[in-house]
């Protein structure tokens, strides 16, 4: 498999330092990368707390309501009950000047009826005021609970803020680590590098040679390519994948070295 002189761990020591800052450049990337992914994650864990909120923000609502609704019922109860009773004033005043029969009859039955609507509204209101008891004191377990819980809300959310904070500083860390890196690797290996990450989106784009395929999409590779790769001559891009390829060995003979 090796050409003539060519074996493993002659790799030029210029050509290995570079690979090694790209390896370096690429594992700083892929972690900036998750971390990214993180941020991203991070925030949407606040849209269920927010759901939360709204729900508990419509109980709230509804139980407020409810006592409202009781209230306004009874204060309609109570002027009906006024403008009867003085419907029925009115009707006792008029008994004096009429002066038949059947004029004064109708008049005490128009009374009488009143007298019993007058009633049941009363009923009615003593019922309310029973209700609006329970109502109150349902909304007031309502409050209490329900502060309770957006106070849990409010420390989760916190915690998500601080976790956001602690990733977006790791990746600005890790920007600032990029930096001196860029610099270090040739622009012409430095730009298949960024135009293969740029392809695949996410994932390494310089992966080691697994025995005689590319570890990055598991295709054979042909054995010209894997004997330049294992000696250094050159850095190959998998024909199937594009990824850089790279003979780890090369390393570990270097550092026993």
């Amino acid at each position: 498999m090796f050409a003539s002189g060519q074996w493993p761990g002659c790799m030029t020591t210029e050509r290995r330092i570079q690979l090694k800052t790209l390896l370096q450049l690429q594992a700083i990337d892929l972690k900036i990368e998750a971390i990214k992914a993180r941020e991203a994650e991070i925030p949407r864990q606040k849209e269920k707390f927010e759901i939360h909120r709204k729900r508990l923000a419509d109980e709230l609502q509804k139980s407020e309501q409810r006592c409202k609704n009781l209230l306004l019922e009874q204060r309609e109860c109570e002027v009906d009950i006024q403008q009867k009773d003085a419907q029925i004033k009115k009707y006792d005043t008029q008994l004096f000047a009429v002066k038949k029969n059947e004029e004064y009859q109708a008049l005490l039955h128009e009374m009488d009826a009143l007298r019993k609507q007058i009633a049941l509204k009363e009923e009615r209101v003593i019922a309310l005021m029973l209700e609006m008891d329970e109502a109150k004191a349902h909304l007031e377990a309502d409050k209490t609970r329900i502060e309770a819980e957006l106070q849990d809300i409010a420390a989760e959310c916190k915690k998500v803020d601080e976790e956001l904070a602690e990733a977006v500083a790791r990746r600005k860390e890790l920007e600032a680590r990029r930096e001196p890196l860029l610099s270090a690797v040739p622009p012409d290996l430095l730009a298949r590098y960024q135009r293969i990450r740029k392809a695949k989106k996410q994932g390494p784009a310089v992966v080691p040679l697994r025995g005689e395929a590319c570890s990055g999409c598991n295709m054979q590779v042909t054995p010209q390519i894997i004997n330049e790769i294992m000696a250094g001559d050159k850095i190959h891009s998998c024909h199937h994948c594009g990824r850089l390829l790279y003979f780890s060995e090369n390393f570990v003979r270097a550092a026993s070295e």
